[in-house]
């Protein structure tokens, strides 16, 4: 079967789900990881033919895609901070929104400069805590990126730390010297116990999307994504925020912040709730579409 050809019928079946551009852009995701083709190769090699094997396997991919399946499920990955995380449907895709919360965090977070710094020696000892780390791809992310730190990640889902647990960067944590994550089964809903200790950052992506709000939202999150880590009730939506600020109030340290992501619609209510904790420097961070995505916090 010609590439081409491939592509054409694929796309087809793609836009059931999908507008024209994203069904083609999903098709060249698709083959480019599953049998390394670039977007262009059909282009410039008008001849280059698919193996038999190789057809199959995709339209058979396609077609769980146009059921409404995630690609990232399809193919068990997803992309994030220049890495590739292991994804099942235990925990949420990892969004580039999220991504903003980590590049703040390691730009300084417009707080407590000296503590994230570019110099490895500063990062020993460090300690971060994730809570509902989901995949661990913050975990993940703040442990490569800040070798010497430790970081603890927390979650209720057995399924999303086995994912977290299994992540596999061993060659570049050999290369930097990072520490595995420590993930550990906790309700975070639940006052935190004895054995955790004083962490220096506190950061979250907790659940936050409002149960009137799935009427907005695609099928392929809606029916495929675990609404564990998604949604919270209409009548407070708030819920984590309050268990974060009541876990940042027994374990920061005084001179350390924390950093949340937020639902859009609710910035400042999201950031009453930690001043009404006692923080006393609260701020909200906007992402590249002036929307409301993060809250900082520190003592």
């Amino acid at each position: 079967m010609l590439l081409s050809e491939l592509i054409q019928e694929a796309t087809g079946m793609l836009r059931e789900v999908y507008p024209e551009r994203e069904a083609r852009e999903i098709v060249y995701a698709y083959l480019e990881q599953s049998i390394g083709t670039r977007r262009h190769t059909h282009i410039v090699e008008p001849q280059y033919e698919v193996s038999d094997s190789d057809a199959v396997s995709a339209m058979e991919a396609f077609g769980r895609i146009a059921s409404g399946e995630p690609l990232q499920y399809v193919t068990g990955h997803a992309d994030f901070y220049g890495r590739r995380f292991r994804v099942t449907p235990d925990v949420l895709i990892p969004r580039p929104e999220t991504e903003l919360l980590c590049r703040y965090l390691l730009a300084g977070g417009g707080m407590s400069r000296k503590a994230i710094s570019t110099d490895n020696k500063r990062h020993n000892k460090m300690r971060l805590l994730d809570m509902c780390t989901g995949s661990g791809c913050i975990a993940w992310t703040l442990a490569l990126e800040m070798p010497g730190a430790e970081v603890t990640a927390v979650d209720i889902s057995d399924g999303a730390l086995a994912v977290a647990s299994t992540q596999d960067f061993a060659e570049e944590m050999a290369r930097t010297g990072a520490c595995v994550p420590k993930f550990l089964k906790a309700d975070v809903l639940s006052h935190p116990d004895s054995s955790f200790c004083q962490f220096d950052i506190i950061v979250s992506n907790p659940p936050y999307v409002m149960d009137k709000e799935k009427a907005l939202m695609r099928a392929n999150v809606l029916d495929h994504e675990p609404h564990l880590a998604l949604f919270v009730p209409d009548d407070d939506p708030l819920l984590f925020y309050r268990a974060v600020a009541d876990w940042a109030k027994v374990l920061l340290k005084p001179e350390g912040y924390g950093m949340v992501e937020i639902n859009e619609a609710l910035g400042p209510e999201t950031a009453d709730v930690f001043r009404s904790a006692g923080f006393s420097s609260v701020t909200i961070v906007k992402d590249l579409s002036d929307k409301d995505r993060l809250v900082v916090f520190s003592r």
